[in-house]
This record gives structure tokens, sequence and C-alpha cells, in this order.
């Protein structure tokens, strides 16, 4: 009788190429990393970086306008179509999360993609977020972790976009030889990334995202969102706070 071999099944490493495709995968099953370049994702770790206690992601404007009921001292952040919406704080720009405006505080955020995509991966082991901003303190993160992960790109209004893409494809480059078992969207964006990386603010002067942004004069944020290693903080859900992980 042939003896059955105990071999260990590979770690998955994988990557969700738009939100849409969430529920092709079964979330609990993974890490999910949320990805949002430009520039969610990029804001948020930097406000963790400059001492916010904690960033609440919501799904919808109204949502977060009921925090204003609460009696609590929240700064009320909301972002639709790239434009911050009349009569809150301020939106996802980086440079609404400098330690002069957020530290100690706690901000409430609506975006239109990246808590979107969030909220779509709530039932994953653990969500964490990544940007360029740091990418290197994520991927050290994830190298440690026996789990699959999942690389969720948040993509423009259910759509596939470039930069996300991109940022997974360089995720994919530092992981893929620390056993895990890559699929074809991994592959893809890694091989993305080898096309663009020498130069990556040239590359993503074709996204549609970074003429949206230009058309608004935010130039700024789009350069700010592709440095690399600004920090190595990383922002983990812990119920329903964005808060640094220890």
């Amino acid at each position: 009788m042939s003896q059955e071999l105990n071999i260990p099944k590979a770690k998955r490493l994988e990557v969700c190429l738009t939100p849409a495709l969430i529920p092709l995968y079964k979330v609990e099953d993974y890490i999910v990393v949320i990805i949002d370049i430009f520039r969610a994702t990029t804001s948020i770790c930097y406000g963790i970086e400059n001492g916010a206690e904690a960033i609440i992601p919501v799904s919808q404007v109204e949502e977060c306008s009921a925090y204003r009921e609460k009696g609590v001292d929240y700064l009320l952040a909301a972002e639709r179509d790239g434009e911050i919406v009349a009569g809150f704080d301020f939106g996802n720009s980086p440079f609404s999360y400098t330690k002069e405006k957020v530290a100690g505080k706690t901000i409430v955020l609506t975006t239109t993609n990246g808590t979107h995509a969030l909220h779509l991966s709530r039932q994953a082991k653990k969500i964490v977020l990544g940007s360029f901003i740091n990418l290197t303190a994520i991927c050290n993160w994830l190298k440690q972790q026996n789990e699959n992960i999942l690389l969720v790109c948040s993509g423009w209004k259910n759509n596939f976009n470039l930069e996300d893409t991109l940022f997974a494809g360089a995720v994919v480059e530092q992981l893929k030889d620390s056993g895990f078992r890559v699929d074809d969207p991994a592959t893809a964006a890694n091989d993305l990334y080898h096309v663009a990386k020498d130069d990556l603010d040239k590359y993503l002067k074709k996204t549609s995202h970074s003429e949206r942004l230009k058309a608004l004069g935010i130039e700024k944020d789009i350069a700010f969102c592709l440095n690399v290693d600004l920090t190595t903080a990383i922002p983990i859900l812990d119920g329903d706070r964005l808060v640094k992980l220890q």
C-alpha cells in the first residue's frame, strides 16, 4: 500500500485586480493588503506615521457625517472623484495628514475607492494597508506571516488601474522568492513593475487617475505618493479602526 505523503501546501500570494473581483476569493483564508496609491492608503500610512491615534474607514459620506453627532472630537475626511466633499475637514491628500493636523486625533474617512475595497474585505484574517511610502516595511512583515496573502487593488470605481497594480507588482517582487505560490495576476503585476520600476513617475503619468488629479491642480500629491520608504508604519484594521501595527 502506498504511503500518503504529508506535503504542506505552499502559501499563496495572489493579486485581486479590482474590488469587483473580491467575491471570487474566500477572503477569510488570507491576510489582505489594501492598495490605493492615489491616494487613500498613502495618506493613511502617512497619518498613522504622524501620530494619528486611529483612522476609521467608512463606505459612505453619510456614515462619515454621522460621526458629528457622537459627541467626540473626530476629524471628518471625505473624498469623491478626487475632491473634498463640501462641509468636511479634509479629503485624502497626504498633505492633510501632517503631524500638526492629525497627531493624537481620530479621523473618520471615506474615499471613492480605498475604503470601498477595505469594506468588501472585512472577513479577512487580517487587513493591512500598503503604499510605496511603507513598501519595505510591509513586505518584511508579510514575509514573516505564515499565511496566504491577497493584494487587493482598489482600482477606480471597480475598474482596473495601473498605479495599484504596479504597487502590487513591487510587493510580489520582494515576496516571490519567500516560499509563496504566485497566481497569474500577481505574475502580470510583477511583469508590469519591471517595465516601470526605473522611472515610476514617468510610467504613471499614463494613468487616468493621475490625469484626474492633475486637472484638480494637485500634481504634488502624485509626486508624494511615489516616494518609497518614507515610513515603517503599517496600518492594521483593529475592529473598525485602523491603527499602527505594533
